[in-house]
């Protein structure tokens, strides 16, 4: 049964006022939250605790970053001074429930980690700014290889126990790998069978399912099946999503279950799907399992990329008249973006060339032979053809305008782009993946001075110069060319105007 118009009409007032926040909205529908994470804000309007923990590449200290006022968005200040003039990782997303069902490095699983120890990456502090209501913040970057999770959660659904959840996320970060969820899964960290998930999937995999469009799509992870609809085919009421901060809602019930989506900066939530359980075995009844998981699939699959903001998950079956509260009092919060860059004097539309700055090494250029790009020696007196290939014009990001990439200035139509973490100057080919290897965002330089150039798609990563070869290294890691020592240095540059 639908609740008394004046209930719903009750919640929708206090969430487009400010004066309750989701967790308040969903107590107050009668599906209190058992778990709530956000990097941005307060998702309870008394909440005064740690929102999440970063940790430092200079030192490996940790520290906790608070809203600035109760029920308020957090302080990036504090972080910003924290991590300046160094890398900083988030290592833990806080509960805000007082369950304690925090999010920390996932775990090894079916599907093993990129480190040595199987374990999933953490995400960059500052792979997400965005500002609410004017306000900085910054959300959960996740790059392949990167995930969070806990196995040991209090309150959370198992069986076939109803349960609600959503998710604020950027709709226009996703790829088509498995699998950016944020939801139930195995508490083992293996593929335990069909109903053993319900997550919120978000990307463009057509490899169980699909909606109307291209993608991306809000899909739900019910594991060995990413669901639109009923079944695991096509839901033509399932759109595809260009909206660039996007409201996603996934609830569930004995034998019912919904998808929902919304612009999280205007407008009202849709129902893309409200029925029953998919026919195929094992998904009525469900088999949930009660582990939270951010990023990456029930086995640790940890191919896809995705940027979260804030989410919850519920006890019971939330209500659409909750549901359209919370929304309303998420478009309050006023996401918007803010600069992906800081500090620099790369420009789109400039020649320029990159001088090392590392003692011992500052003669030396970021330049290609061929498709390789390496350091060079580069002088007044240097070649004509060396001159060039030292010399770079900065064009709009390919794959974020709000970045940059680098055209080659003797070979036009061609771009630095990473590949398997190492530089290369390759022809743009035009496809999603090459842009976003080809997209780099230009900060304050590491040392203190100068300009540190990040991977957009990376960005615990940046231009390296190691053995006079040039990586998007990150600070401390499982590759030689990820050592922590000389780091800073080697990871800035001199932006000179260029030979060419």
């Amino acid at each position: 049964m639908s609740p008394r118009p004046s209930l719903a009409l009750g919640l929708l007032a206090m969430g487009s006022l400010g004066a309750a926040a989701p967790c308040d909205l969903y107590a107050t529908g009668g599906t209190p939250c058992i778990a709530a994470h956000s990097t941005t804000r307060a998702l309870y309007s008394a909440f005064t605790g740690a929102l999440y923990q970063v940790k430092r590449g200079s030192d490996s200290t940790t520290t906790n970053i608070a809203p600035l006022s109760a029920g308020g968005v957090a302080n990036a200040a504090a972080q910003d001074t924290f991590c300046a003039s160094t890398t900083c990782l988030i290592t833990i997303i806080y509960d805000q429930s007082g369950r304690g069902n925090h999010l920390t490095q996932a775990p090894p699983g079916g599907f093993n980690g990129p480190e040595s120890n199987g374990y999933d990456n953490l995400a960059s502090a500052i792979g997400a700014p965005v500002t609410l209501n004017g306000q900085k913040a910054y959300g959960v970057f996740v790059s392949p290889g990167t995930g969070y999770r806990n196995d040991a959660v209090s309150g959370s659904a198992t069986g076939d126990a109803a349960e609600g959840m959503y998710a604020v996320l950027d709709g226009t970060h996703y790829n088509g790998a498995c699998c950016f969820d944020y939801g139930n899964a195995e508490t083992n960290n293996l593929d335990t069978g069909n109903g053993h998930m319900e997550a919120i999937y978000y990307g463009d995999s057509t490899a169980w399912g699909s909606g109307a469009g291209s993608g991306p799509w809000l899909m739900a992870d019910l594991e060995n099946g990413l669901f639109s609809g009923v079944s695991s085919g096509y839901n033509a009421g399932d759109p595809s999503i260009s909206y660039r901060f996007f409201t996603t809602v996934l609830k569930g019930g004995p034998n019912k279950w919904a998808l929902r989506g919304a612009n999280a900066a205007s407008g009202s939530l849709s129902t893309y799907y409200s029925g029953v359980r998919p026919t195929a075995t094992g998904y009525n009844p469900m088999s949930k399992e009660g582990a939270i998981i951010l990023g990456i699939g029930g086995d640790n699959s940890n191919g896809a990329q995705g940027t979260f903001y804030e989410g919850v998950m519920t006890t019971g079956y939330p209500t659409d008249a909750t549901e359209a509260a919370v929304q309303a009092n998420i478009v309050a919060a006023k996401y918007a973006t803010t600069s992906l860059t800081s500090g620099t004097a790369i420009t789109v539309g400039s020649s320029i060339s990159l001088r090392a700055t590392t003692a011992g090494y500052t003669t030396r250029f970021l330049a290609h032979t061929g498709s390789n790009v390496t350091t060079q020696v580069v002088t007044s007196s240097s070649s004509t053809a060396l001159k060039q290939q030292a010399s770079w014009t900065v064009r709009t990001g390919l794959g974020n305008s709000a970045c940059v990439s680098f055209e080659s200035k003797d070979t036009t139509g061609s771009y630095i782009r990473h590949n398997n973490f190492v530089l290369q100057l390759n022809a743009n080919d035009g496809t999603k993946q090459f842009h976003e290897d080809a997209t780099f965002c230009p900060q304050t330089g590491l040392s203190g001075s100068g300009t540190s150039i990040r991977a957009w798609g990376y960005p615990t990563r940046y231009f390296r110069h190691y053995d006079n070869v040039t990586y998007v290294a990150s600070n401390g890691g499982v590759h030689t060319f990820d050592a922590a020592a000389s780091f800073n240095a080697d990871a800035t540059w001199a932006v000179t105007t260029s030979f060419a």
